[in-house]
């Protein structure tokens, strides 16, 4: 790691981290000739994937376009850049869970929705919406029947009793 400052070509490791999230270390590095100090960040990233597309095309995996297709289907919806970051990692994570060296659009597709649709239903719906290439409103409708079965299936599971006696 070249120095920031004086651009040398040897830096020391002074304190290495682990960030909250639990994918991303943070190192502080010190300038082995003019002792400047730095932080860096490491995340761990995804090289050797070919996504295979619906016509059969192979291209290598872009996190960009992953990001670009999430930030539309947020777009005008309330989250934070870091919790925007976590959900782009917990999707590469079941991406690498995969252990696969070539996954399908579809493949991918559906680990997104899957990620959406506990993140923010909204988006879950735009995402599915051009995903799914709803034709018409049945398509909406359907999408969203389940997500109201789904929710009032959590919201109807029995709460554990309140013990009264333990004053």
């Amino acid at each position: 790691m070249h120095c920031p400052y004086c651009n040398y070509y040897d830096t020391k490791v002074t304190d290495t981290r682990v960030i909250a999230d639990g994918l991303t270390i943070r190192r502080r590095r010190e300038c082995s000739k003019c002792s400047f100090r730095f932080s860096t960040i490491e995340e761990s990233e995804i090289l050797d994937l070919t996504v295979v597309k619906r016509d059969g095309r192979r291209e290598p995996y872009n996190k960009d376009k992953l990001a670009n297709g999430l930030k539309h289907s947020l777009e005008k919806r309330p989250y934070t850049a870091e919790q925007f970051k976590s959900l782009v990692q917990k999707i590469e994570r079941d991406i690498q869970r995969r252990r696969k060296t070539e996954l399908t659009s579809h493949e991918i597709g559906e680990l997104v929705m899957k990620r959406l649709k506990s993140f923010d239903q909204i988006a879950y719906i735009r995402f599915a919406s051009v995903y799914r290439s709803f034709q018409d409103v049945s398509g909406f409708t359907e999408e969203l029947r389940g997500l109201i079965k789904a929710r009032g299936l959590k919201a109807s599971r029995p709460r554990p009793p309140i013990n009264k006696s333990a004053n």
